[in-house]
């Protein structure tokens, strides 16, 4: 009586393509999380040739319907002093620094009351433009 062993074929599970799924997947969630940015406030900025690189303590961003954001929060005019007092005194630099983020169309009376606002606590005040 002779007895054989069978020869089966070992199982394996095709790989090939997950590779390029994986990289595929990878560059969509990339591309994805840079332009879904929901903390962004939308302006149309002014333009200059210059470059002014300053760490932002502060973003204070103004619409063109002349309203007042500190970050994302919208804050009226008379007590944006009140609301940057504290976020400039935790501040452990030298000389803080508030960008102003202002749309071409607001006044330039609005921009100059931030700065008068800056420069009353202290900070330095920089204006964000396009390049």
């Amino acid at each position: 009586m002779q007895i054989r062993k069978k020869n089966r074929g070992e199982a394996e599970v095709f790989t090939e393509a997950l590779n390029d799924i994986l990289f595929i997947l990878l560059m969509f969630f990339l591309i994805v999380s840079t332009l879904a940015n929901p903390n962004v406030i939308r302006l149309s900025q002014p333009k200059s040739a210059g470059d002014t690189k300053a760490k932002q303590n502060v973003v204070v961003s103004i619409d063109s319907l002349t309203q007042y954001y500190v970050g994302t929060t919208p804050i009226a005019l008379d007590s944006l002093k009140a609301v940057l007092i504290p976020i400039i005194s935790k501040e452990k630099t030298e000389l803080p620094t508030i960008v102003i983020n202002a749309d071409k169309s607001v006044d330039i009376d609005a921009v100059v009351s931030v700065m008068r606002i800056a420069k009353e606590l202290g900070a330095r005040s920089v204006l964000s433009v396009q390049k």
